[in-house]
């Protein structure tokens, strides 16, 4: 039952793969507790990743990006990371949200002094767009840029920031013309140890308990203007051109955490004599899956040849991450009360899945996106 990518696999992204299931079952496996007490990996983590060439996944060779790959390469290290029971939300948070900000939208010389430092593990980047009273609605952050002379100088709050505590560097969503509505929203990259960035409280979380989710606050942060992305105003622009890969992201894993849970439950009952009802939860478990396989792996064939649209996108989070709480459920309730335990590996699934739908769009918000395209 396990996702394989719907076009099958080259000879280089099956050696891809096999590098990235050993350095995940050799190394980081038995990490997994000490990183979830901690909140968070610890930095080797990140310079591990890199020297794999994890972090410079579709990225350019000059760069320090791994040559010759695309966003299948991702799908493959999602795939793995699922099949190992880790959480690592906060490496696709660099390499599939972060990471497209400065390909696409960042100078050739701003690309030669950010990037390098994201593919060598030598910074950590976050995205902080999600404000204490702005979540999905980003004309209403609070957050402001005012531009003096050869600096902007930022002031307000960001919160729900995952990397939020490990992060060297975050892109930065902020009001440059707060009465513009989003025609007023800029990118900055921001240096974490500029003065006036602090970050807050580490937010203890239901699940993914090994990745840090955190605040951030600005206070006449000083940033210099060659630190802008883009031309000024055009953030909302940016930020929604991106929001196809990052749903994309956000399903695969979903749709391998679904498949991850299914294979775990029935490790455990094979051989037990599991009754009927429980052998028609895991049936009706297993055709949802194999639907996810399918419609996730159409998805990512369509943005791999750049036709994977919003309401694609859309469509693809809703029914990925509904999965992933579904089959959760279910797999759970098959299992009964031993697994409701988060070191228990289904218990722990079941914890993770339930922000997959509220997180980069809630569902309600796929809906409407998707009922739109409908002409609805």
């Amino acid at each position: 039952m396990r996702r394989v990518l719907r076009q099958g696999l080259s000879t280089d992204l099956a050696a891809f793969r096999s590098g990235v299931r050993r350095f995940f079952e050799d190394e980081l496996v038995p990490e997994r507790d000490a990183w979830e007490q901690a909140g968070r990996p610890p930095r080797s983590f990140w310079q591990r990743a890199a020297e794999r060439g994890l972090l410079g996944v579709g990225v350019p060779e000059d760069l320090g990006g791994l040559p010759g790959s695309t966003f299948r390469h991702s799908a493959v290290v999602t795939d793995e990371a699922q099949r190992a029971g880790l959480t690592l939300g906060g490496l696709r948070v660099q390499t599939d949200i972060c990471m497209p900000y400065f390909l696409e939208h960042a100078s050739r010389e701003q690309q030669r002094r950010w990037v390098p430092r994201l593919t060598s593990g030598e910074a950590v980047c976050a995205l902080a767009m999600s404000e204490p009273a702005a979540g999905s609605d980003m004309k209403a952050m609070a957050t402001t840029a005012r531009r003096e002379g050869d600096h902007y100088v930022v002031n307000g709050a960001k919160t729900f920031i995952t990397n939020g505590l490990s992060a060297d560097v975050v892109v930065l969503a902020a009001k440059t013309d707060p009465g513009a509505g989003r025609r007023g929203i800029s990118l900055f990259v921001v240096d974490a140890a500029t003065p006036g960035f602090e970050r807050g409280r580490k937010l203890e979380k239901v699940g993914l308990r090994t990745q840090d989710l955190a605040e951030l606050f600005l206070t006449d942060v000083r940033v210099p203007a060659t630190d802008r992305l883009g031309e000024e105003g055009r953030g909302f622009e940016y930020l929604s051109s991106n929001l196809a890969q990052e749903r994309l992201s956000i399903a695969l894993n979903s749709q391998a955490a679904a498949s991850a849970c299914l294979e775990r439950t029935l490790d455990a009952v094979r051989g037990t004599g599991p009754d009927q009802a429980a052998k028609f939860e895991l049936a009706a478990c297993a055709a949802s899956v194999r639907a996810g396989h399918a419609l996730a792996d159409q998805a990512l064939d369509d943005h791999c040849a750049g036709r994977l649209d919003a309401a694609g996108a859309a469509a693809v989070k809703l029914f990925c991450t509904e999965l992933q709480s579904d089959v959760a459920d279910r797999c759970l309730q098959v299992l009964g009360a031993a697994a409701y335990d988060r070191r228990h590996p289904v218990g722990r699934a079941f914890a993770d899945a339930r922000v997959s739908r509220i997180y980069g769009g809630s569902s309600e918000i796929m809906k409407v996106i998707v009922a739109k395209a409908l002409g609805l």
